[in-house]
């Protein structure tokens, strides 16, 4: 038997004792969070938020690991191929849905080689520019733009991201020229337009907060349905011309595929226990995140539609998600 057999009957027979998933073998005593995005973006935010509460709640060190590369993709692996005794767990981008439809020859699948443990957040994306555009809000953008084609440029987190998938679709809609410029995640995406490389990005607030709070960057729109608390004079993309337009990014937990039930339904246990603790839910959002805490079908079912949603959109659009 070798060890990740050994592992994951280790985990089964923990679980048909009744023992917590917490407490099934593992070398290190510690539960390994793998984000997949470089410090400083909306999931590493997120997983550091959740990490000292969720420690504390189940005794064990909980270590945010971030394995960065290829979209997602190489922490996502990592995961996938990791024992299914719930030590190992996927903090995934919205990019878990829309990598299946830019990429169609993943090293894993995304619907079979994963269980739901939460949806933990979604947010809306903040519209940010730099010093250098003249405009204030979204629809002076835009029309800056247009008159001047090729310009600007924005900042994804990369090739298939639901930044590039909200922008490509503002496009659309408003026929203006922006280039996209991808990046491996939400820090360098900020650095850019910092540097003035890139004109505008979209990203979540808390990623951007500091930024604007000091004015380094200038928000013009929101892509939710209604205003950020933090940000009530920055209109939503639906008030700048765009009627009933609304996305969100979100961030899911889940565990490698085989994972038995009930050390699933234990670990969504703490993650919505850690989710809705008054401290870790102040500082998500405040961040501008939607606390959501869903049980683990839920966020399945979610990132399915969410997959069939963007599929129709590229269909319709043919737009570019891999070079």
């Amino acid at each position: 038997m070798n060890t990740l057999q050994r592992r994951t009957v280790l985990a089964a027979s923990a679980a048909a004792l009744g023992t917590p998933w917490w407490a099934s073998a593992q070398t290190d005593n510690s539960v390994r969070l793998i984000v997949t995005f470089p410090p400083g973006g909306s999931t590493d935010i997120t997983a550091r938020i959740l990490q000292p509460v969720l420690s504390a709640r189940i005794g064990r060190p909980v270590v945010v690991d971030n394995k960065p590369g290829a979209a997602s993709q190489v922490g996502t692996q990592y995961v996938a191929k990791s024992a299914p005794d719930g030590n190992t767990l996927l903090v995934c981008f919205d990019s878990h849905a829309i990598n299946p439809i830019a990429k169609p020859n993943l090293p894993y699948d995304t619907f079979k080689d994963f269980s739901g443990v939460t949806l933990a957040v979604r947010f809306p994306l903040v519209i940010a520019a730099s010093a250098s555009v003249k405009a204030n809000d979204l629809k002076g953008f835009l029309e800056e733009a247009r008159q001047q084609p090729g310009k600007f440029s924005y900042a994804s987190t990369g090739l298939g991201s639901m930044n590039q998938l909200v922008m490509e679709d503002i496009k659309r809609r408003s026929k203006a020229d922006v280039l996209h410029v991808p990046f491996g995640g939400g820090g360098p995406a900020v650095q850019a337009v910092l540097a003035d490389t890139s004109q505008i990005t979209l990203l979540s607030y808390a990623a951007l907060r500091a930024q604007i709070q000091s004015g380094k960057v200038k928000a013009l729109a929101v892509t939710g349905s209604k205003r950020l608390s933090d940000l009530p004079q920055v209109p939503t993309v639906a008030e700048s011309g765009f009627a009933g337009f609304e996305a969100y990014s979100w961030i899911g937990i889940f565990a490698p595929s085989g994972t038995p039930a009930a050390t699933l339904n234990k670990l969504t246990e703490d993650f919505r226990a850690t989710l809705q603790n008054p401290e870790v839910n102040g500082k998500l959002t405040s961040g501008g995140f939607e606390v959501m805490a869903t049980d683990g079908p839920t966020v399945d079912r979610y990132a399915r539609e969410q997959f069939e949603r963007w599929s129709a959109f590229v269909r319709e659009t043919r737009i570019k998600l891999e070079q």
